[in-house]
């Protein structure tokens, strides 16, 4: 092993897959009414990783694994934002999971997404980028896979399929870039691409978008999203619709930072988040199941998300408003499908109505996610649209920032079909109604705790910019 290896500063990485195993070995010898054990593992995986990452935040950036990895403030974000997401997902599970079959083996398959997540942030390397999306692709396939009816085995099916397909676009785009620089480190990329003809420069670059895009559940690999939302169980729509956006639009973000002039990539990116953007926010209009709206929604803000990775060589605010976006979808998303997971007979938006009477803390966390998702203020959305709209027009692509705010409006019509029954006065119970079943309390308490978490990322918004605006390795 050489010194330039340096695997211990891969250790919040390390903390999160030694998490993932012991969690799946303890429950191999725990009983059923004692899994919770399991969870509590991986909880505290999960902590100590939150805490050896913030502590590495603040250093100067580093290198390990023979300059393949980078240790640097987008892997510091990634590292903190995706361990926080998976353990506000634990929250989530803590009623639906509690003493199920398949208990132990959903926090280990977390894990191990999670670390894979966090690699692919990390990553400057293309083979390393391969063995990343393959860590964070294959639990998910497992995870969509645990519940057992007609409507889950469509969505693995669908998501596998989506994910072999992508996974070949993206080794394809791989081998591509490596024919035309003889190298698959970006450093070497950087240097090798301008002379590399710009056609084969292109068809590299997005055959390794289109595969990063079902990682992160955009167009074009975004079929698979609104299914997986619809049929997998509350906790596992939580995390696969959250978390693994954070490594792939970073390493996308990564990538682009490489690619010389000679391809106008930044008209490229910009068309694909205007499409993700458009064709998602339509789709969601005319759902009436609210996870499957919630599946489209996330896919129009894979969109959002491309808008500062389109600018990224052409304005100094891409870097955090990208990492500041990431932060704050993630608590907003999980606030809006824990409300959700905490009702689960509730499986129309028609049957919302009243929520506000009923549960008001539910009512008000719903408020907050879905207003967050339009992007209005207080929540940390809010900052993150109005600065990725910014570093567009910064960056002298207009017609880019016009984009977001149309797409804004369009999103706050469907966000509204859901809010407006929520705070209506509930109908007149009849005779023979059964009484409605009492909300799930860890998703309920997860649901409030994200939602005053988007809110303090959205006020402390200045604070958080200062933290992520920190170097890259180049």
């Amino acid at each position: 092993m050489g010194t330039s290896t340096r695997p211990l500063l891969l250790l919040p990485e390390i903390l999160l897959f030694a998490g993932g195993l012991c969690a799946l070995m303890a429950g191999s010898f725990t009983a059923r009414d004692r899994q919770w054990i399991t969870r509590v593992i991986a909880a505290s995986a999960l902590v100590a990783s939150i805490v050896v990452s913030a502590v590495a935040l603040g250093g100067p950036p580093q290198a390990a694994f023979d300059g393949t990895y980078a240790i640097d403030t987008a892997t510091g974000a990634a590292r903190i934002t995706a361990a926080l997401g998976a353990l506000l997902v634990l929250g989530v599970a803590g009623d639906e999971l509690a003493g199920s079959a398949r208990e132990s083996e959903t926090y280990a398959l977390v894990l191990f997404a999670t670390t894979g997540t966090i690699m692919l942030a990390g990553a400057r390397d293309l083979l390393v980028l391969v063995v990343a999306f393959l860590l964070a692709s294959i639990p998910l396939y497992g995870l969509i896979g645990l519940v057992r009816t007609p409507r889950g085995a469509e969505a693995t099916m669908k998501a596998y399929l989506m994910g072999a397909l992508f996974g070949i676009v993206l080794l394809l785009g791989v081998t591509l870039l490596y024919g035309v620089t003889g190298s698959t480190l970006l450093t070497d990329l950087a240097r090798r691409l301008p002379a590399a003809p710009p056609a084969a420069v292109a068809a590299g670059l997005l055959a390794v978008v289109a595969g990063l895009m079902f990682e992160a559940g955009g167009v074009p690999a975004h079929f698979w999203v609104p299914d997986a939302a619809q049929g997998a169980n509350g906790t596992v729509a939580t995390f696969l619709t959250t978390v693994p956006k954070i490594g792939a639009m970073i390493a996308v973000y990564r990538l682009v930072l490489v690619l010389p002039d000679s391809v106008d990539w930044p008209l490229l990116i910009g068309l694909l988040a205007v499409i993700s953007m458009t064709l998602a926010n339509l789709a969601a209009f005319f759902q009436d199941d609210p996870r499957r709206l919630l599946g489209w929604s996330t896919v129009s803000q894979v969109g959002f998300l491309l808008v500062p990775v389109a600018a990224a060589t052409r304005s100094d605010l891409t870097q955090p408003s990208l990492l500041l976006y990431l932060a704050g979808y993630t608590v907003t998303n999980i606030a809006a499908f824990a409300v959700i997971t905490a009702l689960p007979e509730r499986r129309n938006l028609a049957d919302y109505r009243g929520l506000s009477r009923s549960r008001p803390w539910l009512a008000g966390a719903l408020l907050v996610a879905l207003l967050g998702l339009v992007g209005t203020p207080p929540a940390a959305l809010f900052v993150g649209k109005f600065t990725t709209a910014t570093a567009a027009w910064d960056a002298g692509m207009a017609w880019l920032t016009v984009a977001v705010f149309v797409n804004s409006l369009i999103s706050l019509f469907y966000y509204l079909r859901w809010i407006i029954p929520a705070f209506s006065p509930a109908p007149a119970p009849q005779p023979d109604q059964q009484q409605p079943t009492p909300a799930w309390r860890w998703s309920s308490a997860t649901a409030v705790v994200a939602a005053l978490l988007s809110v303090a990322f959205g006020l402390g918004g200045g604070l958080l910019w200062a933290v992520v605006s920190g170097p890259l390795l180049p």
